[in-house]
């Protein structure tokens, strides 16, 4: 009794392969893309800077707020609750800055009377 060895097929497959191709990212599992989290920070960073601006230098970081909360959502970021609230605090800082201009006549302000 004689064995041969199977021999596979040469001819190519005319199905489409299911199997997930791994082409090399320069990322490890289970981390985020970098850009991702370019835009995470730029929404925590939105929503402090909102906040501080409802303190101080209400002028500077109120436009600086709303432009990075604007870029985070643009891009697509995961903390999309977070970055709204840094858009609406920005919103809330240059409201702010306009009550007081209207009130005292000057751009700045101090909480002592």
């Amino acid at each position: 009794m004689e064995l041969t060895a199977l021999k596979p097929s040469t001819k190519p497959s005319t199905k489409p392969s299911t199997e997930p191709t791994e082409e090399p990212s320069g990322e490890r599992p289970g981390e985020r893309p970098v850009g991702r989290r370019d835009t995470d920070g730029m929404a925590v960073a939105a929503f402090v800077l909102g906040l501080l601006g409802l303190l101080v230098l209400n002028v500077v970081l109120g436009p600086i707020a709303i432009a990075l909360a604007c870029v985070a959502l643009w891009r697509g970021t995961a903390r999309r609750g977070r970055a709204l609230l840094g858009l609406g605090l920005g919103v809330a800082d240059l409201v702010l800055l306009a009550a007081l201009v209207s009130a005292d006549g000057t751009v700045s302000w101090s909480l002592a009377g």
